[in-house]
């Protein structure tokens, strides 16, 4: 497993417990893991919860739709999942908006959960197993009865390893084919300006009365890439209306501090 204590064995790590003033206001525990790719730079919250281990929530489509891709459960973006017809809106929530047929490009713009875990009914678990092995994507424990182990479950990921994965597909250096990480890539795109892409996916679970959120993914810049994993915690008991905005608000505030956006 990659921790952070590895990086800071090297002068290519910078630790800013700083950060911390901005998961206090909006009530969170959190941590953030950052990487500027062009210095070679770790830039970290604190040595600890940047190595903690916890579910990927969302964040998981990015290899979802590469694993669904390589193995041909899917042709490309554009293929259409049908609604099954109900979901648990328990665990889910109520989100009327995407219950209908939608592609998987779209199910992942939206996150419409349902579609995604549809697609995972049709991968055996030992081909995820041997897929997040080879990518070395979180602690590979997918014991999890249920189809959607990336939500429930002991399978988890720290914001370290979110963005060493990340390097990896910018890089395209992950067992898929340079096609199905081009797809994935292009659907990442989030938000694209004159003066800077961002691919990412956000994640939110609320398994164990815990709400975990996070935002991940990437900043390109002209010739600068900044790879970022904001991960949130929180008691169910203490939920706050601003929980799904903080992910976003806290790592555009952490990269406005390091002058990587205005």
């Amino acid at each position: 497993m990659i921790t952070p204590a590895a990086f800071c064995q090297s002068k290519g790590t910078i630790i800013r417990p700083d950060f911390k003033k901005y998961f206090d206001q909006c009530g969170v525990d959190g941590a953030v893991a950052i990487y500027d790719y062009k210095k070679h730079l770790w830039i970290l919250s604190d040595t600890v919860n940047t190595g903690r281990e916890t579910l990927p929530a969302s964040t998981f489509k990015i290899i979802n739709m590469l694993i669904a891709l390589e193995t041909g459960t899917i042709p490309n973006e554009n293929y259409v999942v049908k609604w099954p017809g109900k979901t648990d809106t328990l665990k889910y929530g109520y989100r009327p908006d995407i219950y209908h047929d939608i592609s998987v490009k779209d199910a992942f713009k939206v996150s419409a959960g349902w579609a995604f875990i549809e697609l995972a009914k049709r991968i055996d678990r030992d081909v995820y197993k041997r897929y997040l092995t080879q990518c070395g994507y979180g602690n590979v424990d997918l014991s999890e009865a249920g189809a959607d182990f990336w939500n429930f479950g002991p399978f988890g990921i720290s914001p370290v390893a979110q963005v060493v994965f990340l390097r990896k597909l910018f890089e395209g250096k992950l067992p898929f084919s340079k096609r199905n990480m081009d797809i994935v890539k292009r659907v990442m795109i989030t938000e694209q300006n004159s003066a800077y892409t961002i691919r990412s996916k956000t994640g939110w679970t609320m398994a164990n009365d815990m709400n975990t959120g996070w935002w991940v993914g990437y900043l390109e810049k002209k010739d600068e890439v900044y790879f970022f994993a904001t991960r949130l915690l929180q008691s169910r008991k203490s939920n706050r209306a601003d929980f799904s905005k903080c992910r976003k608000e806290i790592t555009r505030s952490i990269l406005k501090d390091l002058k990587v956006v205005e």
